[in-house]
């Protein structure tokens, strides 16, 4: 037989290696063909089977019992079809056994690479079925290699991934170590399935949520919603349908043991639980928690939030480079835009001011721009018809003439401002120039002291002028006077 003690040998590969029986029979299946055909050529034809009972493959090849051979691979005349079945007719296909110890070493070799590559093959369809339906979970492994800041995880049946964008700053492992991440993706690549794993995706930090707490993998708490900057810090919404239980508290655990694992795995990110709410400003102000909340100003529209804080808080709401205002944002979903009081109340007195100077504008109207909620001569200026005629006392004309003056007014203030920068640039330009002057002339005074300053030279009539004008040296000049005495 080709292959010796068959079934034990399936039986041992299959439970090894996790492949399906019937893959490996149909591997050797078709082996055992192509070794044929490697023998006897590729146009005879046969048929493989394999018995369960006895473990063993049988390979048979057909040919047609016909009057007059023309093909003898695939043809067998009725005298020596009748040898091997005396009840044959023409027309009837005979199978024979085939001897597969025959087949010589090269099918040999050939059947062995198909069923090599076959177990392969058969090997990744195996791991990416296993792993496909662990997509979303958490894993152990063991780090292999680091590559091009790739950490390679040693899974067991495979390898994982965690790319350099899922990895957490500054953690560090080295070959050896026990890595816990999030099964984040799992492709299926012509090299083998390929596990993408994560540390620093939100969806790990729920997921650690839910190992640690008991009421959330039993559904009384929920979690809402997550927000993380890796390695540094997190915000997780939590709610309970269960008035007796108090998310936070659950999550926290008693003297805060359950948080703790999870902050210990996440190498001490600091992780803030809030309680979620229907109303999104109230959820809006537990997330900026511990900040004080004086007041919030809601665009639907745009989906914004403007949050007024008292100054002492302004700090504490923004946080650290704006990470927790940046967090709360993500968890909430609001585009939010947090303000002092102070800096909210000198905007709010500008806009009344601007209000106030348009022409023909009483208090009363101001007031009532104020309440119909148009704060600003900018406001006022994109504002329908429609919407002012709502102000009370305000009619069609008088809101088309509102509408006008702001525009104005706005666009006298955009050109006094372009002129303030204007003159602004021409006097920073100026003073650079001085200072240039100045500093040309000092380079110059510094020239001057070094070297003697040069006289200016002179043209030929004015030497020859300077020289009849002035004595050439002292001892002429004192036998000129010697001769006119």
């Amino acid at each position: 037989m080709f292959v010796a003690d068959i079934k034990r040998v399936v039986d041992q590969v299959s439970r090894d290696k996790g492949i399906d029986r019937e893959i490996l029979i149909s591997a050797l299946e078709e082996a055992l063909k192509s070794a044929a055909r490697k023998k006897f050529g590729s146009r005879i034809d046969i048929e493989v089977q394999y018995s369960d009972d006895s473990g063993e493959i049988e390979v048979f090849q057909f040919k047609d019992v016909v009057e007059t051979v023309e093909d003898p691979a695939l043809e067998v005349t009725l005298e020596e079809g009748r040898k091997l079945d005396a009840d044959c007719e023409i027309g009837d296909s005979l199978g024979t056994k085939m001897d597969t110890s025959t087949f010589g070493r090269i099918a040999a070799q050939s059947a062995k690479q198909v069923i090599i590559q076959k177990m392969k093959d058969a090997e990744k369809d195996a791991i990416y079925a296993s792993f496909i339906d662990r997509k979303g979970e958490i894993i152990n492994g063991i780090v292999q290699r680091m590559d091009r800041g790739d950490i390679i995880v040693n899974l067991g049946q495979t390898e994982g991934v965690v790319p350099v964008r899922e990895q957490v700053p500054r953690e560090s492992y080295r070959r050896g170590d026990r890595i816990r991440a999030y099964i984040l993706d799992v492709l299926h690549e012509s090299r083998g399935p390929q596990i993408i794993l994560s540390r620093g995706h939100k969806e790990f930090l729920i997921d650690l949520f839910k190992t640690e707490v008991p009421e959330i993998s039993e559904g009384i708490v929920s979690i809402m919603g997550a927000a993380r900057e890796p390695g540094v810090r997190a915000k997780i919404a939590v709610s309970s349908n269960n008035s007796d239980i108090d998310p936070v508290g659950a999550c926290v655990g008693m003297k805060g043991s359950r948080v703790q694992n999870v902050v210990q795995e996440l190498r001490g990110e600091k992780i803030d639980i809030i309680p979620w709410h229907v109303d999104a400003a109230k959820f809006v102000c537990n997330a900026l928690a511990p900040a004080e909340i004086s007041r919030v100003i809601i665009d639907e529209s745009n989906r914004s939030m403007e949050v007024i804080v008292p100054d002492d808080f302004l700090s504490i709401a923004i946080g650290k480079r704006g990470q927790n205002v940046r967090l709360a944002s993500k968890l909430t979903g609001w585009h939010l835009d947090v303000q002092s009081e102070s800096r909210y109340n000198e905007t709010m007195k500008s806009g009344y001011e601007s209000l106030a100077a348009l022409p023909d504008v009483s208090v009363s109207l101001v007031d009532a721009l104020y309440e119909a909620g148009f704060f600003s001569i900018d406001e006022l200026s994109i504002a329908t018809v429609e919407d002012l005629m709502q102000v009370r006392g305000v009619s069609e004309e008088k809101a088309q003439a509102l509408i006008s003056a702001a525009r104005q007014a706005v666009l006298d203030a955009e050109d006094e401002s372009e002129e303030v920068e204007s003159q602004a640039t021409g006097e920073l330009k100026q003073s650079e120039s001085e200072g240039a002057a100045d500093a040309s002339d000092e380079e110059a005074l510094e020239d001057g002291e070094a070297q003697p300053e040069q006289e200016e030279p002179q043209s030929e009539a004015e030497a020859e002028g300077a020289a009849l004008a002035e004595p050439e040296s002292p001892v002429e000049d004192a036998k000129d006077l010697e001769a006119k005495e």
